[in-house]
Order: C-alpha cells, then structure tokens, then sequence
C-alpha cells in the first residue's frame, strides 16, 4: 500500500505544481484581470487541497519505504525533501494565498507582479526538485535505466 500511495503521490504533485506554473503563464499572457483572479482562486481552492496532501503523502511514504534502504539515491531523494517542504510552505504558499487575495482585490501593480515572478520562480526550482525525484524513484524500483557511462568514440 505505501508503494502505491508513493507512486500516485509523487506523480500528483509535480502534476500540480506544473499545471499551476503552465496555467499561470498562459493567464497572464493571454487572459484578461478577471481570468488571473480566477485562476488564483482556483490554484488555493481546490488546487492547495489537492497539492499540500500531495507533497505530505509523496514524503511520509517516501520516508516509509525507504526506512531499509539505503544509497546514493535515497540519500538525494532524502535531501530534497526539505528542501521542497520549505520552499513549499515558506514560499509558494504565502504567494498563492497573498496573489489570490490582491487579484481577487483587483490590485495588479508592481507588487502583484513582483510576488507572482518569486512564485514561478518557487516553483520552477520544486517542479525541478520533484522531477529529480521522480527519475531516481524510477531508477531505484528499475523502471527507468542510468544513462550509460561509456566513453565517446575517438
């Protein structure tokens, strides 16, 4: 059961975060204020309903199952995890809740745009993290292969 919850946690989150971060930039160049406000209401209720029990659910059984397992890739997995877990909660949290209450409020300034540039920022830098995750979770059940280290031909 930990494997399953792991395997569908760990693909929902960056699946969230990558559909809040393409959403965003596609609203913001191509969509109207009342779209923008739109979309960050979205992205706190239901996006961060979907996405906070996402990334709690990806780590705690990532920490389960790798309880006896031990290597260079656990070791990383086990290092972003942090990582992700902060820049989530000190980050790209605050800036969703913060730009959904000044779009909503119609106050698209210099701060508006300041705040939304941190947060695709934010969330460039966890998308990354998490696919990193991703590929080393797959290497290590053996779904994905290493690249091979062979020398170029001369």
């Amino acid at each position: 059961m930990p494997k399953h919850v792991h395997r569908v946690a760990g693909l929902l989150a960056p699946l969230c975060i990558a559909t809040f971060f393409v959403a965003t930039v596609l609203t913001e160049l191509f969509g109207s204020h009342a779209a923008v406000a739109q979309l960050k209401s979205l992205i706190v209720t239901p996006g961060l309903w979907i996405l906070i029990p996402a990334i709690a659910a990806a780590g705690g059984s990532g920490m389960f199952l790798a309880r006896t397992r031990r290597g260079r890739r656990v070791d990383a997995k086990k290092k972003r995890m942090p990582f992700i877990a902060a820049n989530g909660a000190l980050v790209l949290l605050p800036c969703a809740l913060v730009l959904d209450r000044w779009a909503g409020a119609g106050a698209f300034d210099a701060r508006f745009y300041a705040v939304q540039a941190l947060e695709l920022l934010a969330g460039a830098v966890n998308l990354t993290l998490m696919g990193l995750n991703v590929r080393d979770g797959l290497r290590l059940a053996g779904r994905l292969r290493a690249p091979s280290r062979t020398a170029p031909a001369a």
